[in-house]
């Protein structure tokens, strides 16, 4: 990710808020390679109670989410960080300390609790200039897909070096040092960022919710985040039963997500490049329900899950990485902060009811048919992503205003929307705040700033 043009404030907010978010991710997703395995040894261990303890902390997380960028915005980003860091590392303890699964779960829904997705972002807004900050969310992004990668690869080694209590005791090492980097070497915020870019405004949401387009990416990144948690509640012993060793999964983590990346660029080029963004968006949900549809026929063969696991990854790969830019554009003008909370939200209530759903199909009709029932969930997303509008280029901005008064926002908001470039227009008043979706090739922004100003 380069980060030219950034100040030293920027580039320091850039990579430790990153490394603190990748840091969080990779202690929640380093059970998912070994839990289906080490669940087995615990007091307590059922099918279900293994798909909550997968998905446990998807639930607070999700009811969570939008609060805690609430408290950031009343208490301040780095307390409520701080704090949730706190809550996370006595959820660590928690689950390292348990002998049973019931512990467990309860230490994975604490961590849960600990939701600080939205205040660390918030944060990185309020540290950036609004030219740069496109710059330091990417690197938050990428920092994100990074510490799922390290986490399927990390999982294994650290369970057989030390076990399910020594993993989530490293998870605990890790929220510490995330901590420190918080507290001594993230800067302070020197401004903040207009609400309405970063935190979600309750007001909002359930119009939001509503929202056609919107909702049908909120359905689509639920379901994702519901078949992962759903398949690796059987993936593991999948591979154990086709004869690889827990410790050596590893070995095909490493290859197929390293397979899955070489494989999703090209195809993310080409949609862009040729403005087939939308086919290939339906494509990759269409790959990702034929590698579920696989894993179902083929439960055995080592090659069929390694091929299977390869296809599964390029498409979550591809769909995790482009639904986020997609919902910005969707996204109206001056909501983007409640957008990605609903988004977050629905992401982490997926992630949640995958574990449940997981473990209660394979209680019930065996561990096979998981596959299968999240191949067809799939194949409904595909055939509601059929609805969605073709996407427009556009980038989000704001600009602060002097404007104060109703009469006089309505009037701004009239001369910007008629500026060449200009897609979408909202003037909040009471922040003195212009939101701006516009067309990069073709508006002036130097204009709007001047008129904004006059």
């Amino acid at each position: 990710m380069s980060v030219s043009g950034l100040n030293r404030i920027e580039k320091i907010a850039a990579i430790t808020l990153a490394s603190v978010f990748g840091v969080r991710m990779l202690g929640l997703f380093m059970i998912l390679p070994i839990f289906a395995i080490y669940g087995e040894q615990l007091t307590g261990y059922s099918p279900i109670w293994l798909g909550l303890a997968i998905g446990a902390y998807g639930l607070t997380q999700a009811l969570l989410q939008i609060p805690m960028g609430m408290l950031s915005d009343k208490f301040g980003r780095k307390p409520v960080i701080l704090a949730g860091l706190v809550v996370f590392l006595i959820g660590s303890i928690v689950a390292a300390m348990s002998e049973t699964i019931y512990g467990v779960v309860l230490g994975r829904a604490i961590q849960g609790m600990g939701a600080i997705a939205s205040a660390v972002l918030a944060l990185a807004a309020d540290l950036s200039r609004e030219e740069q900050r496109p710059k330091v969310m990417a690197t938050i992004g990428m920092f994100i897909g990074l510490s799922f990668t390290l986490a399927m690869i990390l999982g294994p080694i650290v369970a057989d070096v030390v076990g399910l209590s020594g993993l989530f005791w490293f998870t605990g090492f890790l929220t510490i040092l995330a901590m420190a980097m918080i507290q001594f070497m993230v800067p302070n915020s020197v401004n903040k960022a207009p609400r309405g870019d970063h935190v979600a405004l309750p007001a909002q949401i359930s119009r939001l919710i509503r929202h056609p387009q919107l909702s049908r990416l909120n359905w689509g990144v639920f379901i994702l985040h519901m078949a992962l948690t759903a398949c690796f509640v059987t993936l593991p012993k999948q591979f154990v039963a086709s004869g690889l060793a827990l410790e050596n999964h590893w070995q095909i983590y490493l290859p197929a997500l390293l397979g899955s990346f070489c494989l999703m660029v090209p195809f993310m080029i080409f949609a862009i490049k040729k403005q087939k963004e939308k086919p290939m968006f339906s494509a990759a949900i269409a790959l990702l329900a034929l590698a579920l549809f696989l894993l179902w026929l083929l439960p055995s063969g080592f090659w069929s899950l390694i091929l299977s696991v390869v296809m599964f990854f390029t498409a979550f790969n591809y769909l995790e990485a482009t639904m986020p830019s997609i919902l910005s554009r969707i996204a109206p003008a001056g909501v983007k902060g409640s957008v990605m909370g609903v988004y977050s939200s629905s992401q982490f209530l997926g992630a949640f009811v995958g574990g449940i759903v997981g473990g209660f199909i394979a209680s019930q009709y065996g561990e096979q048919t998981i596959f299968l029932v999240m191949a067809v969930v799939t194949v409904i997303w595909l055939l509601l992503s059929f609805g969605m509008q073709p996407l427009k280029k556009s980038k989000s901005f704001s600009f602060a205003t002097n404007i104060t008064g109703e009469e006089e926002a309505n009037k701004m908001a009239e001369l910007l929307i008629n500026m060449p470039g200009v897609i979408e227009a909202t003037l909040v008043h009471t922040e003195s705040v212009a939101y701006l979706k516009v067309d990069d090739k073709k508006v002036d922004l130097v204009a709007i700033k001047a008129l904004l100003q006059s």
